[in-house]
């Protein structure tokens, strides 16, 4: 018991530090956390207990549904095609780049390289969600359209890594049926309970949301699925509910900020190795360049053609080149089954983790949106709505 005090004490002054560190410089806190999490996980090895892995996991899922549930019903359906057409083009000419690239450059077996491909093309949804609520971004339609490109590609991560490994089972179907199930009463059960019981000290409410997303977690997990997954779907469908219920939003966000998310991030971190990252510096760099570039050359095209204006797309596009909970997931997965080596799985996860800071942290400083350039995005498909409406009323 004693051991399992100084380790929290240990983690929790990691957490502390990067949060004053990122008040300090302007940084947000989710890449301090990493950044902090790698220098501790290699100076004082900090270690990483099954509290610590459930908190991280738990952290990650609450964070995932948050940021479903920070997305608006209306916006949603007025960013559509901007967020599917970003969010299959950032997942898709990513996963084709680096499936190449390691089958061809690195000569990694067909299977390896497919690990690869997957890993690489996602987009982390936490760390921008992270960002977008410390920068205020969060309820913009820039912001929100941006969360929601990101389930779409992570969406086609998950869809990838069950066509070329997993298959679907019948536990994968039992999954989805449950799913289905709670995403049509969850927002009739919560409605009773916030009514009758909101504002109350135990705070039910927020206990029913936890409930929910640890229920829909097990079962993602038994049916052969990522528990990050469930919690995003039924963040979204219950968006619409809880913009009655916006304090209670805050209040979840509070909670996992302070007591969860620090644990996911500085874990990120500490999974990185010194070592991997100067023996094979080379290989993770050059992923690191496949992933940014194909993430490039299909969003900020899109980007264009939607019209977010050029800092918005390079801002865009830069956090859509993002990775860390699936792309994570997906390497852990080829390790456990594997599909590759441990050699591997260290520069898959050294470039993941690094394209959740490298990206992050040029968007940041130089290409946040500025009050000068509208943030509102237009959308050509919109226009040409509402000429169509303008002239069949």
């Amino acid at each position: 018991m004693e051991h399992s005090y100084l380790v929290a004490a240990l983690w929790l002054f990691c957490a502390l530090t990067a949060s004053l560190i990122s008040i300090r410089v302007g940084i947000s806190v989710a890449l301090i956390e990493i950044m902090v999490g790698i220098v501790a996980g290699n100076i004082i090895h900090l270690e990483i207990t099954d509290w610590v892995n459930f908190l991280a996991g738990f952290g990650a899922v609450i964070l995932t549904f948050m940021a479903g549930a920070e997305i608006e019903p209306r916006t949603i359906k007025e960013h559509f095609w901007e967020s599917m057409v970003i969010g299959i083009l950032a997942f898709l000419l990513p996963f084709l780049v680096c499936m190449a690239g390691a089958y061809y450059v690195f000569h990694w077996d067909l299977n390896a390289s497919k690990i690869a491909g997957i890993a690489l093309s996602t987009t982390s949804v936490a760390v921008v969600y992270a960002v977008m609520i410390e920068s205020g971004l969060s309820s913009t339609s820039l912001g929100q359209a941006i969360l929601a490109a990101c389930f779409v590609n992570d969406l086609g991560t998950v869809l990838a890594l069950g066509l070329l490994f997993t298959g679907f089972t019948v536990k994968l179907g039992i999954f989805a049926a449950i799913l289905i199930v709670v995403v049509f009463i969850s927002t009739p059960l919560a409605s009773r309970i916030f009514q009758k019981y909101s504002g109350k000290v135990s705070e039910p409410e927020i206990k029913l949301v936890f409930l929910m997303l640890a229920f829909l977690a097990f079962v993602a997990q038994y049916g052969g699925s990522e528990a990050v997954l469930p919690a995003y779907i039924i963040g979204m469908a219950m968006a619409g509910f809880f913009t009655q219920y916006k304090e209670t939003l805050y209040k979840i966000r509070a909670i996992i900020f302070t007591a969860f998310t620090p644990f996911y991030f500085i874990k990120a971190g500490v999974l990185v190795s010194f070592h991997a990252l100067v023996t094979m510096l080379g290989a993770i760099l050059i992923y690191l360049l496949f992933k940014t570039l194909a993430k490039f050359l299909g969003v900020l095209p899109a980007t264009k053609f939607f019209r977010y204006g050029k800092r918005n797309g390079i801002y865009t596009t830069l956090l859509m080149s993002t990775g860390l909970t699936f792309g994570t997931i997906s390497s852990l997965y080829g390790l456990t089954h594997h599909y590759i080596s441990t050699a591997q799985y260290s520069v898959l996860v050294a470039t993941v983790i690094l394209s959740a800071i490298v990206p992050t942290l040029i968007a940041q400083k130089f290409f946040y949106p500025v009050p000068d350039e509208e943030i509102d995005i237009i959308s050509p498909i919109g226009e040409f709505k509402e000429v169509v409406e303008h002239v069949n009323p």
